[in-house]
């Protein structure tokens, strides 16, 4: 084994000797599911696991291919987190709302656990209460679905399918594949269904239980860590306004995303990841970046200069960047992009811990087959 894999090794060996690991807020979760959630916490300070969204199933001039990734062909390694989208399961799509193939998703996503990766599922599911998309704000949708609601049987419904899908990720030997799950993301944007302003946080929060009792209790998954993940917010009591409670939530994060000034984004992500840091050790639960990104990337330094240091600084477990459309709409460098010798340099900074670093660590609990 090189070298460079030992410090993690002993630190994952470790770290529990040094620190009161917390087991997932499902007291029932599975044995896949604890080791994952207590190599996380063991992995805090050690490096961050870097992620992209849909990486394996498309990206910019190829879709669909096998062994393919636009992360992997820039710097020689997958990612070590692996983002994909429930949307359009609720209504027994055969593709989601990119337009991955379900069939092929699901493969990608057991590649990506057989090789020792972390798969996350975001949902942009459409509003339950009138069919329209995720982004139509026009009802106040979560007081019509939650438990008395009048369409509240047409999103049991839609977690029906949901549940059916997540409980057939499988590996090898017919165990269930951990999944870290952020639904309702953005929640204190304004953009979605299921965002502060159609809903009341109470509203939110009665969303919120009853959707994880229905998938644990209901539907029997025990395979997911929560993420709890929120978009604009300037103070902890702002974060804390829709939180559901301590035994709804694994993971805590925010979306961040850089626009053309550079530096408002830097002073943002700083201050967001300093009170995040602050949050999570109250609460005992891992931070996370859970979407970033710069659109095309048009800075050359901007993974070294830009996130890096936000990233070394703070307490997070891992950062998310967005989907490679095509050409047109990317987050990720392929080959030749402006950005892509200095995310070779990101990649094999020691802080960062992709594919290739997390392989060896079974995060699992063994080495998969």
């Amino acid at each position: 084994m090189k070298k460079k894999y030992i410090p993690l090794l002993v630190i994952l060996l470790n770290s529990c000797v040094k620190a009161q690991l917390n087991n997932p807020c499902d007291l029932r979760a599975t044995k896949e599911t604890k080791a994952l959630f207590n190599s996380m916490q063991r992995l805090v300070g050690a490096g961050v696991i870097f992620g992209h969204h849909d990486d394996a199933g498309y990206g910019v001039n190829w879709k669909f291919a096998d062994d393919s990734s636009d992360v992997k062909a820039v710097t020689g390694t997958y990612p070590g987190l692996y983002g994909w989208d429930l949307a359009k399961i609720e209504h027994d799509s055969t593709k989601d709302i990119n337009k991955l193939p379900f069939d092929l998703q699901k493969k990608r996503v057991k590649e990506a656990y057989q090789r020792g990766g972390i798969n996350t599922f975001c949902w942009h599911m459409d509003n339950p209460a009138n069919g329209k998309t995720a982004w139509d704000t026009t009802m106040r949708t979560v007081a019509d679905i939650i438990p008395g609601g009048t369409s509240h049987e047409v999103y049991v419904g839609y977690l029906d399918r949901a549940a059916k899908y997540l409980g057939d990720l499988k590996g090898n030997n017919g165990e269930a594949i951990p999944v870290l799950f952020r639904p309702f993301h953005e929640l204190t944007g304004n953009w979605f269904w299921w965002c502060k302003n159609t809903s009341t946080p109470g509203e939110f929060k009665t969303l919120w239980q009853f959707t994880i009792d229905y998938l644990r209790n209901k539907k029997k998954l025990h395979n997911l860590l929560i993420v709890y993940s929120v978009a604009d917010f300037d103070s902890e009591a702002e974060f804390m306004e829709r939180y559901p409670g301590d035994n709804y939530v694994d993971v805590i994060g925010f979306d961040n995303y850089c626009r053309k000034d550079i530096a408002l984004f830097e002073k943002n992500l700083h201050k967001r990841m300093a009170l995040l840091d602050i949050i999570a050790a109250k609460h005992h639960k891992l931070s996370c970046l859970a979407e970033t990104g710069y659109l095309n990337i048009p800075t050359a330094d901007w993974w070294t200069q830009v996130l890096l240091p936000a990233l070394i600084k703070h307490k997070t477990s891992y950062v998310l960047t967005w989907r490679n459309a095509g050409i047109e709409q990317y987050y990720a460098p392929y080959p030749g992009q402006l950005s892509a010798d200095d995310f070779k340099k990101f990649a094999g900074d020691g802080h960062l811990i992709f594919q290739n670093r997390l392989t060896p660590l079974a995060i699992y609990g063994k080495v998969l087959k």
